[in-house]
């Protein structure tokens, strides 16, 4: 089974979280780590892209559309996480964040 890799974008940071990931041996890079603190959505895709890396992300309706346009141009990326801006429980963080998901 491959190691599942995520880049998590301004938005998704949380210390919880990534505390939690990298705790069970989830490879783990935020946008702090890459040193890419306010860059735009177009960006933070490239940079997890670059480095075989899914996007998590709470913005749900700029990835989307964000998506799109990569499709349409026939670009590729490793996969885009959604999940909704909410509070969540570190386990449920957890969860979200290892479960698969379909893709947009």
């Amino acid at each position: 089974m491959s190691q599942i890799r995520l880049y998590l974008d301004e938005d998704s940071m949380r210390r919880s979280l990534v505390f939690g990931l990298r705790a069970r041996n989830v490879d783990v890079v935020t946008a702090g780590d890459a040193e890419m603190i306010n860059r735009n959505d177009q960006d933070h895709l490239a940079a997890a892209t670059a480095s075989g890396r899914m996007l998590y992300t709470f913005n749900t309706a700029d990835y989307c559309v964000l998506h799109q346009e990569w499709t349409n141009r026939g670009r590729l990326h490793a996969g885009i996480i959604v999940a909704p801006q909410q509070r969540y429980s570190f386990g449920e963080e957890i969860l979200l964040s290892v479960q698969p998901r379909p893709t947009i």
